[in-house]
């Protein structure tokens, strides 16, 4: 059997983008069950309400979504049990310190397959305020509308 090489994407937390400002990031591995990871190689997972908890030392994923697998049998995991990540000590008390300050938390940002082990990147972050998110968006529809007029300029001068 070949050994997987790169990264294979099964979920992306596009909403954390939207919702926080991404201090720092960080990729984990997990511990998984054997259903678990047969699921998550379907495809199927979501992150929409996950977060990062540090317990007595150690960092735990809190509410992600991996269906049970559909061939399993009383071996099957529960949907959304936490599971355990695996980080450096320093890295796990840098995360502790910084999350206890006053609006920072910890989200996963995306879960994937890195040379066959599931990986999830998790990030550092600052809650946005409603007019945070509005000025992004605007900034974000600003830099494609002169991207657009950029590109039409390059297609007349080469017309």
């Amino acid at each position: 059997m070949a050994k997987e090489k790169g990264r294979k994407l099964i979920a992306q937390n596009k909403k954390a983008r939207h919702d926080y400002h991404i201090l720092d990031t960080y990729e984990c591995g997990l511990v998984l069950m054997g259903t678990e990871v047969k699921s998550l190689r379907q495809g199927r997972a979501s992150l929409a309400d996950g977060f990062v908890q540090i317990d007595d030392h150690e960092a735990w994923l809190h509410n992600v979504h991996v269906p049970e697998y559909s061939q399993g049998t009383w071996t099957n995991h529960s949907a959304r049990r936490k599971r355990k990540l695996l980080m450096h000590r320093e890295e796990i008390d840098k995360l502790e310190s910084k999350s206890q300050e006053t609006g920072h938390t910890i989200v996963p940002l995306a879960l994937y397959f890195k040379d066959g082990r599931a990986k999830v990147e998790i990030a550092l972050a600052r809650g946005k305020k409603e007019y945070d998110k509005r000025q992004t968006l605007r900034e974000k529809q600003d830099r494609r509308e002169t991207d657009r007029a950029m590109s039409a300029v390059r297609r007349r001068q080469r017309a």
